[in-house]
């Protein structure tokens, strides 16, 4: 039998919603370049569905911030949440308009296996875990990155970036002796380091999913 040339098939991907909070794009542009450049590539290719629930004026111009997010080098997917005059303008810009469903509580099945890092991880160096844990007995400086389809777990001190569930797994988590972390992300979802400063007074934590918002819980003594 031949092969058909296309097939159409259900699937689920993991996408980073951007919520655009005000009209003035110049403070946006602002805001968004702070955070680019404490993550550059964690954020650098990433496909985003634009939240424009807070966005009220029919008048607001989705192609300049389509442009803005372009030449960053974002990919905006699709926009969700808008008033109808706003999802006129991204249909014309060949954006999709994508509603928001129900969550899955379909989590990806990983293998129970664990990568072992017996060493402090320097600026600069970037390590993953493939459809694994990872486990550091080490500190994880600035400028590191640590990358897991599972969960991530830091006996040391964790300064730089940690992003567990990279594949999805919403069930994963990051723990570490010294929460001081760039960035921490848990299946996409993700706070920096003014995030977690304001989220949290303890220093050892638990980081991990709970609905659509993260949190850190203290690790007991």
């Amino acid at each position: 039998m031949q092969t058909p040339s296309l097939e159409l098939k259900g699937s689920s991907f993991t996408l980073s919603v951007l919520h655009i909070n005000q009209l003035d794009l110049e403070k946006v542009t602002i805001e968004l370049d702070g955070k680019l450049a404490i993550a550059p590539q964690f954020f650098l290719g990433a496909p985003l569905v634009v939240n424009l629930s807070r966005i009220k004026a029919a008048d607001y111009n989705l192609a300049a911030l389509k442009d803005l997010l372009i030449s960053r080098q974002l990919v905006i997917v699709g926009i969700t949440e808008a008033i109808d005059e706003i999802a006129t303008q991204a249909k014309a810009l060949g954006l999709a308009n994508i509603k928001s469903g129900k969550q899955s509580n379909a989590q990806p099945q990983l293998p129970k296996t664990s990568k072992i890092v017996k060493q402090n991880v320097r600026s600069g160096q970037q390590i993953y875990a493939k459809n694994a844990d990872l486990v550091i007995f080490g500190t994880v400086g600035n400028g590191a990155e640590v990358i897991a389809d599972g969960s991530i777990h830091i006996y040391g001190n964790l300064r730089g970036k940690a992003m567990a569930g990279a594949s999805g797994d919403k069930h994963a988590i990051i723990i570490a002796r010294s929460l001081e972390a760039e960035l921490v992300s848990i299946a996409g979802q993700y706070w920096l380091a003014e995030n977690i400063q304001h989220n949290s007074t303890t220093k050892s934590g638990c980081v991990r999913l709970e609905g659509e918002s993260l949190t850190i819980e203290a690790l007991p003594l």
